[in-house]
């Protein structure tokens, strides 16, 4: 992820996210006070912004899971081994020298 666009996927970045987000939240504070012509419009417009953000979101954790799916690839290439045996000979020696110690 190397910007806000990158984390949701879209234009606008996380800030279009949370404009929306806000907007969801007006509505859902004045719906109580909504004529009841308007309700049906007010959670049409409201089910528009869930439609919304449920996109970005799933768009976000497909490209996460794609990256994460890369990285396990690179690192399943990768040799640990002599990093492995510098840390277990490291080890020993520390035991060695906790074992002088008592």
């Amino acid at each position: 992820m190397e910007n806000d666009q990158d984390l949701t996927g879209g234009e606008g970045g996380i800030e279009a996210l949370e404009q929306r987000v806000v907007e969801l939240e007006r509505i859902a504070e004045t719906l109580a006070d909504t004529p009841d012509g308007e309700v049906v419009e007010a959670l049409d417009h409201a089910l528009g912004l869930l439609k919304e953000i449920n996109s970005t979101v799933q768009a976000s954790l497909d490209s996460v899971s794609g990256e994460a799916r890369e990285l396990g690839d690179i690192l399943d290439g990768l040799s640990f081994g002599s990093f492995d045996e510098a840390l277990a000979d490291l080890e020993r020696r520390e035991r060695g020298t906790d074992d002088d110690a008592s």
